[in-house]
């Protein structure tokens, strides 16, 4: 299907699902607690303006925004985690409702004795409690939310051993940066915190494991140049993500490599000295095979003509493709993408997409196994939120099992 195709589809659905969500919003908040003009006017044509600035923002940030831009992407995106809390909120209540009434509708069933005709005054009064305390509730958990995701990433101590690293290595540490997401609402600044936050770690190897950019390089160059500060004693390392695709691949990876950033498509290098290393393989994104001519996943072309008896860690952005990473002689995946679901209870539906969601796992897959390593990011994607985790830039200190 080509690609014009594909995005008037997606555009379709993400206006038919706002405008789906918007309008149970309205219901419940304006309709059902029966608002007074000249409020109910205003907050209606605030909901249509909102829900607009959606969309808007996801076209602006493909550009390159100027500050009225800036400002509406960050209206935008806001408001898309707001009101999917408020969403969510407002469904809970729905069903805790109808359970309550399913419940009082069964015990009046058993004891014989009709239900009352409803009361519209008292369907009003619950409409707006329901309404107030939504409101209340989702305004505390999202300022929140913008605190955790504009927050200091907390460093994530992961202690690892692998039973081929040899022994001189002991001790050695990987630094991961994943799901950056530097756009029109993170910036330079950002960036250089990150940037000051991993270096104080003194790694000896940072892995930038995907979705770094939410733009192109002539918008975002100065503050992704920011990166060329990183050190690490064996070098920085990037794999692509999904939203590298969108932004323009092949100016990015041109612009990394500039950098210093060594960028590992489908392939592996040796890290260490001489005499004791280990091999890092990256391969491109899991779905880019359909995004850019050349570009695709490939595991094999990767680990093609190396040592089996050697060490291996792979960077892959998303954790898919864990089973074959295993069988292939994988000792550690390092991933992201998921943003460990990055606003509850949107982490609900993404552990069903992803069950290696966040933090360390172990995989076995015919009579091998692998340890499985799923960042929750460093940064955020749309909405400048996070509820129930925080960024992070994961430690790894890799030791010897030998």
């Amino acid at each position: 299907m080509p690609r014009t195709a594909q995005f008037a589809i997606f555009l379709l659905v993400l206006l038919l699902v706002l405008g789906g969500m918007h309008f149970y919003l309205w219901a419940r908040l304006v309709r059902d607690p029966a608002v007074a003009e000249p409020w109910r006017r205003a907050l209606t044509v605030a909901l249509v303006l909102a829900a607009l600035a959606v969309p808007a923002s996801m076209f602006i940030t493909r550009a390159r925004p100027s500050r009225l831009g800036e400002g509406i992407v960050l209206v935008g995106m806001t408001w898309l985690g707001v009101s999917f809390l408020m969403f969510s909120a407002l469904v809970a209540a729905d069903l805790l409702r109808l359970g309550a009434a399913a419940v009082a509708s069964a015990w009046d069933w058993i004891r014989h004795d009709p239900a009352p005709p409803p009361d519209p005054a008292r369907r009003q009064l619950l409409a707006r409690a329901v309404a107030s305390g939504a409101v209340l509730a989702v305004g505390g958990a999202s300022a929140l939310a913008v605190r955790n995701a504009l927050a200091e990433p907390e460093i994530h101590e992961v202690p690892l051993r692998l039973e081929r690293l040899p022994r001189a290595l002991s001790g050695l540490s990987i630094a991961q940066i994943s799901d950056l997401h530097v756009g029109p609402t993170i910036g330079e600044e950002d960036v250089r915190r990150v940037v000051a936050a991993t270096n104080r770690l003194r790694p000896d190897v940072v892995a930038i494991t995907g979705d770094l950019v939410d733009g192109t390089v002539p918008a975002l160059e100065r503050a992704v140049s920011q990166l060329g500060a990183l050190e690490a004693r064996y070098g920085v390392y990037f794999v692509t993500g999904n939203h590298e695709y969108y932004s323009g691949v092949e100016p990015w990876l041109a612009f990394l490599r500039r950098l210093g950033v060594r960028v590992l498509r489908n392939e592996s290098v040796a890290v260490g000295e001489p005499g004791a290393s280990f091999d890092l393989a990256g391969i491109d994104d899991w779905r880019s095979g359909g995004l850019a001519p050349g570009h695709g996943p490939d595991l094999p072309k990767a680990l093609a003509g190396r040592d089996p008896e050697r060490s291996l860690v792979l960077l892959a952005h998303q954790p898919k493709g864990v089973e074959e990473a295993v069988r292939s002689g994988v000792e550690l995946q390092l991933s992201g993408h998921t943003h460990g679901g990055q606003i509850f209870p949107f982490n609900l539906v993404t552990a069903m997409a992803y069950p290696y969601l966040r933090g360390l796992y172990r995989h076995e897959e015919e009579g091998r196994a692998a340890h499985v390593f799923v960042s929750r990011g460093t940064g955020y994607w749309g909405p400048p939120m996070r509820l129930g985790n925080a960024p992070e830039i994961a430690r790894i200190t890799l030791a010897s099992g030998v």
